[in-house]
């Protein structure tokens, strides 16, 4: 039997992560946050390459290749913000690639094409001189003016074609660093960069950037119209942000009670951005495929995560097919790194993705049980269940009576959307349920919406446009005879960042939901991440249980194991 081709991705960006292919699939991949338990940690892997390596049961001498990112940096093989795991070593080779070209085959690599345009846009990619140091024969692609330019300039967005092999660059546009200067509207990233617009809008809002996301979950308590001027502008083809619109913004949130005082105002602002970044979107993608004529399109890149934008670029059909990339921020690198390593460096063919994205280890039964048996704590019941129609059964009626339930199954999702290996669920139509979970389980704002999870066969008969949503990242519009029975899962104005669930790599959340459609007549569970505010998504079985003694959870389940407080 041959010897297996192990490749490892890893990303040494924030939200850094490593992942494992074995003959072009993935087997493991994890993020680093979740194991550090620092949000959007980042910098030195070891720890992230160490859960790999430790879940597949090998060692570095069994990996065929590295293929390593980092924005602003190509780290050494010894150090990089601390010692890495290949010090001392000089195997396995180790390649270096630029930012967007990782979000490009992260994408490619996840998606089911086997050709296709690839769209990049985010806060700020690889600098010119770093990208034309690691890719010098793609130097023919960039705009004179660029290599011209004496500032730094860095990558903003980036256009690809993909052959079914291969990664070529079609289109790279370039921009300075915005300065940095004590100014509260002062973008952290590049000049010109859609991805730094929304996260400067988002500090301006709430006075932090500890989640830029949750700007989109506040514009919908906002008014169009209050704002009547543009924050972009394209020029030749290229994406521009004007500094005009920062003159009609002079009030910056100090903090969560000024804001909740000052509701009103900025959630037109966020309105107003969310719209501005929208329009942004759907021209920057419109202007490369109306030039690059293409059937199927990949979109990766942090701005692709905004569900609003994406469910408008699905819309307008520019293209016949997309895939919106569920890692499509800087957690995706080491995906796009280990994909880059099989299709292009060793040029083996691609493999077909099953769909899957939960690249997590699997806890043992055993594993559980110790962590149990060291906690004393007498506030719940343990029951074990060796029937899986048994388990779904009293799982569904619990939820059907109101019940908060902590889902922690099989290996853990990768990127930011709970799927149904770590989330907390509960019933989408119970009064007061929504306000609950957001205030004694998650502790965050009262505003943030929850996803209906629904199974994929019913999403047309709850959902307008029946979008197929199985990563949590298009947003639809709840039908109006479902409003009441999905009110703790359909936003102000009435969307739904909807998941649906198939059989095919989530069977049992999928089965989980089918005994509570059984049981209720719904065929719809509210799912959000199995975390509190400011912590990143459980990992462990240890972790579950912290969580479970900390909130207001009703019920815990591990596998077969359910605790349920008294």
């Amino acid at each position: 039997m041959a010897k297996p081709i192990y490749i490892l991705g890893t990303g040494l960006s924030h939200n850094g992560s490593a992942v494992l292919l074995k003959d072009g699939r993935i087997c493991v991949g994890i993020e680093k946050e979740r194991l550090s338990r620092k949000k959007h940690d980042g910098g030195n892997d070891t720890l992230a390459i160490q859960y790999c390596l430790a879940a597949e049961g090998i060692g570095i001498e069994d990996l065929a290749l590295v293929v390593q990112c980092a924005n602003f940096d190509i780290p050494g093989r010894e150090r990089f913000e601390g010692k890495r795991v290949f010090a001392d070593t000089t195997t396995p080779k180790m390649v270096t690639i630029s930012h967007h070209l990782a979000h490009a085959y992260s994408a490619v690599g996840t998606s089911p094409f086997t050709e296709c345009a690839v769209m990049v846009i985010d806060g700020c990619g690889s600098p010119l001189d770093q990208f034309l140091a690691l890719h010098p024969q793609e130097k023919e692609i960039v705009a004179k003016s660029f290599l011209e330019e004496t500032e730094m300039l860095c990558e903003k967005d980036s256009f690809y074609y993909f052959d079914g092999q291969k990664v070529t660059p079609l289109v790279k546009d370039f921009s300075k660093m915005a300065p940095h200067d004590a100014n509260s509207l002062s973008l952290p990233t590049t000049q010109h960069s859609i991805g730094g617009f929304y996260a400067t809008i988002s500090k301006y809002v709430f006075g932090d950037m500890d989640d830029v996301g949750k700007l989109m979950g506040l514009a919908p308590f906002g008014t169009t119209g209050i704002y009547d001027f543009e924050a972009f502008e394209f020029q030749s083809g290229r994406l521009y942000l004007s500094e005009s619109w920062k003159e009609n913004f002079t009030d910056p949130s100090t903090g969560y009670d000024y804001f909740k005082e000052h509701f009103e105002y900025y959630a037109n602002i966020a309105k107003w951005a969310q719209e501005q970044v929208e329009k942004a979107v759907l021209q920057c993608i419109t202007n490369r495929i109306e030039e690059f004529p293409s059937a199927n399109l990949c979109y990766t890149g942090g701005v692709a995560l905004n569900a609003v934008a994406n469910a408008k670029l699905q819309d307008i059909k520019i293209v016949e097919n997309t895939y919106f990339e569920p890692a499509a921020s800087d957690n995706g690198l080491a995906l796009g790194c280990a994909f880059y390593g099989w299709l292009d460096y060793l040029n083996k063919p691609k493999v077909e993705h099953s769909g899957n994205t939960c690249f997590g280890k699997q806890y043992s039964i055993q594993e559980i049980e110790d962590v149990l048996k060291e906690d004393e704590s007498s506030i719940y019941t343990k029951i074990k269940f060796e029937n899986e129609e048994e388990l779904l059964r009293y799982c569904t009626e619990k939820l059907n009576q109101g019940k908060t339930l902590a889902w922690f199954q099989s290996g853990s999702e990768f990127g930011p959307r709970a799927l149904g290996r770590r989330s907390i669920l509960a019933h989408p139509g119970i009064d007061n349920l929504k306000d609950h979970i957001n205030r004694n389980i998650k502790f965050r704002e009262d505003f943030r919406p929850f996803a209906p999870a629904v199974l994929k066969e019913k999403v047309s008969e709850y959902f307008e446009n029946g979008r197929v949503s199985p990563y949590m990242i298009l947003v639809d519009k709840t039908r109006p005879e479902y409003l009441e029975q999905l009110k703790n899962v359909t936003h102000k104005d009435g969307s739904a960042r909807v998941q649906t669930v198939d059989e095919n790599w989530n069977g049992l959340f999928y089965r989980l939901i089918k005994a509570f459609y059984e049981v209720s007549g719904i065929a719809v569970l509210l799912n959000t991440s199995l975390n509190r505010r400011g912590m990143p998504m459980v990992e462990t079985p240890r972790e579950a249980l912290q969580l479970f003694h900390e909130t207001a959870l009703d019920v815990l389940v591990m596998e077969n194991i359910v605790l349920e407080k008294k």
